[in-house]
């Protein structure tokens, strides 16, 4: 059997996670509901560094897809091209995460209009009278 490795969290992680726990449907006031037994048992993920709740990993984590990249790298994420935040691409043709997407068509549209203009306008002066 094969174990992989547990993603240890640097604190700006930690701290975001920690906003995700408490959205988890099993956590209840600090305590695990799918862990008791008949004795309150304390949240795993609330108080550790590293992933160990299975049900956070599959059902919390999704909710944070940037957190979710940052954590695990080797699923399908892309490194945007303008800032270099790790990010989730739609499609296989992704460049840029969501923030940057909307800067940098409005660049390229600028640009190609730019193109077009000055083509235009080159082929306006040559025209004879």
């Amino acid at each position: 059997m094969t174990s992989k490795a547990i993603p240890i969290m640097d604190y700006r992680q930690y701290r975001r996670m920690r906003w995700l726990v408490h959205k988890c449907c099993n956590y209840d006031d600090g305590f695990c509901i799918a862990l008791d037994d008949g004795e309150k048992c304390v949240c795993v993920q609330s108080i550790s560094y590293s992933l160990i709740c299975k049900w956070f990993r599959a059902a919390v984590l999704p909710m944070d897809q940037e957190l979710e990249a940052a954590l695990f790298p080797h699923l399908g994420t892309k490194q945007c091209a303008v800032c270099g935040k790790r990010f989730l691409p739609g499609s296989n043709r992704a460049k840029y995460c969501p923030d940057c997407t909307v800067t940098m068509k409005r660049h390229n549209a600028a640009k190609r209009k730019r193109k077009q203009r000055s083509k235009r306008h080159a082929l306006e002066d040559e025209k004879p009278l």
